[in-house]
């Protein structure tokens, strides 16, 4: 019960926000901020599981999520200054900021085993919904080819996470 759908809520929320749902392809400046934003919600998802988790490779999961998301972040940052472009808010990045929030508090309220199985389903499910919208949604949107490079070498890069995190995973059970 506590594991909820996170890739089918993340995905949605992702793919379901109001200009998404009603077919308007996202500008560039809003994929970038929905990009960084969910690198952000990881790397802050990985700082908790750093102090929480009880299991080493959970935590040595988890750090590799903060050094992989803040790299390709700083990427990222690095190409919207170069590009003279502002990375704009947008319903999708805010319901990715709420629902991180959410988890967080939810995951914080664990200890132990329970915390570092529910963490990593919860990196499973995270890093499902962000591949398949990067690949069926902002890579195609992209304009700039910068901007898609970067999305594509992030797709490969969080492409291991996922399968790094379903490996932890069957390590838990």
């Amino acid at each position: 019960m506590f594991i909820r759908l996170s890739a089918a809520i993340a995905a949605l929320s992702l793919l379901g926000s109001a200009a998404l749902a009603q077919g308007a392809k996202p500008t560039d400046p809003q994929i970038a901020h929905i990009a960084y934003t969910a690198g952000v919600l990881d790397i802050n998802a990985a700082k908790q599981a750093i102090t929480k988790a009880s299991n080493k490779d959970v935590k040595a999961f988890a750090q590799d999520m903060v050094r992989d998301h803040e790299a390709v972040n700083k990427q990222a940052l690095d190409l919207v200054k170069k590009l003279k472009v502002t990375p704009e808010d947008n319903d999708t990045s805010k319901t990715l900021s709420k629902q991180a929030a959410d988890k967080l508090a939810e995951l914080n309220k664990l200890k132990g085993a329970e915390y570092d199985k529910a963490y990593v389903a919860n990196e499973v499910a995270y890093h499902k919904a962000v591949n398949g919208a990067l690949e069926t949604q902002l890579i195609p949107s992209a304009s700039n080819a910068e901007l898609k490079s970067l999305l594509q070498t992030g797709l490969k890069i969080f492409q291991g996470h996922q399968q790094h995190a379903e490996q932890v995973a069957a390590k838990l059970k």
